[in-house]
């Protein structure tokens, strides 16, 4: 939701020789906007989403990491957006030869699934052809996300059909094969208490046997015909998590524990510099000192990113996607100027 967060995410991409995907929803895209601006047509969400994406374009280089481009849960209501967006990216084409984004989320998992699959083929038809693949959710993700609330869904909506799974194959891949499938296997946006979240990771394998068995011997040699994603990847079991890796996930999404993480490097730092946070002179040093390098909110903004590089590379490490780009060990920043010349540390 902001270019604070993104630098957080290349941090910790660099720090741990890994790739990333960073995705912008369409709040967040406001957000990252201003939330002054009138969003009428979406216009703001989508000059947010587009600012974003050159925001991680041009540090991307600096850090010198692979990075993803990708917008989240799109509705139907929502779809103007992804249209602008789309926009964007085959004028940027036209220039460079490549996509603004690298991908886009259509989901459609509360129509029915013929226009589900109907709508997202004709997406599709368009943003394959400059090489931006679609996401496609089947079935419903339970929880409340960025304004969607779906905390009192049926639980049988929350379980993907193979045969259901099976329909969005055959569909998409006569228009292409750039698609993945965000299928219900129980996920849940948010993180809540032991055993009221039950994941079913079992759903994805069973689809792949089901697939490639009717697809014969144009099934891969691995028996995975289906790319998928793992939406409410945050609190996940770590035996789940590699689970649905083994069955066929490439994606897997953790906005919940990076807010959290974000927020809880700012509580820490409050709860550590409290005394020198209250005012802007006087503080337990002397009553005429100043308080300005503690309340700057570069500082607590810094802690705050230092916090969620801590929980992404946990997140690295449970996906098992450390040490894979293979970028030299980097070297500590020099020339870092802040409060202080070097800030404080957090």
């Amino acid at each position: 939701v902001s270019s604070s967060g993104i630098n957080a995410c290349l941090e910790a991409a660099r720090k741990n020789d890994a790739p990333i995907i960073i995705q912008f929803s369409s709040g967040g895209s406001q957000f990252y906007a201003g939330k002054d601006l009138d969003n009428t047509n979406y216009n703001a969400a989508i000059a947010g989403a587009i600012s974003g994406a050159f925001h991680v374009r041009t540090l991307a280089e600096q850090y010198g990491v692979p990075v993803l481009l990708h917008t989240d849960h799109c509705a139907k209501k929502l779809l103007p957006w992804i249209d602008g967006l789309v926009s964007a990216s085959e004028r940027y084409f036209e220039k460079h030869g490549e996509p603004l984004f690298s991908s886009h989320m259509i989901d459609l998992s509360e129509e029915p699934i013929e226009e589900n699959i109907e709508i997202c083929k004709e997406y599709l038809e368009r943003m394959s052809k400059i090489g931006i693949l679609l996401e496609m959710e089947l079935g419903i993700t339970g929880g409340e996300e960025d304004g969607v609330n779906n905390e009192d869904v049926d639980i049988e909506d929350l379980y993907s059909k193979p045969e259901e799974i099976y329909q969005v194959y055959e569909e998409l891949s006569q228009v292409s094969d750039m698609f993945t499938v965000a299928a219900a296997f129980g996920n849940v946006h948010g993180v809540y208490s032991p055993g009221n979240v039950k994941l079913e990771p079992e759903i994805l394998n069973r689809a792949q046997d089901y697939i490639s068995e009717k697809i014969g011997d144009a099934a891969p040699e691995d028996k995975k015909p289906v790319m998928f994603v793992f939406h409410g990847g945050s609190g996940s079991d770590l035996s789940d998590i590699r689970r649905a890796i083994d069955y066929g996930v490439i994606k897997m999404n953790i906005d919940t524990d990076t807010q959290w993480s974000y927020w809880e490097g700012i509580k820490n730092f409050e709860n550590k510099w409290h005394d020198y946070l209250q005012q802007q002179i006087g503080n337990p040093d002397g009553p005429d000192k100043p308080n300005k390098k503690y309340y700057d909110p570069r500082e607590c903004m810094r802690a705050a990113e230092t916090n969620t590089v801590e929980r992404l590379t946990k997140c690295f490490e449970d996906l098992k996607c450390q040490g894979v780009c293979g970028m030299e060990e980097k070297k500590a920043a020099e020339n870092v100027f802040g409060p202080a010349l070097g800030g404080l540390p957090v």
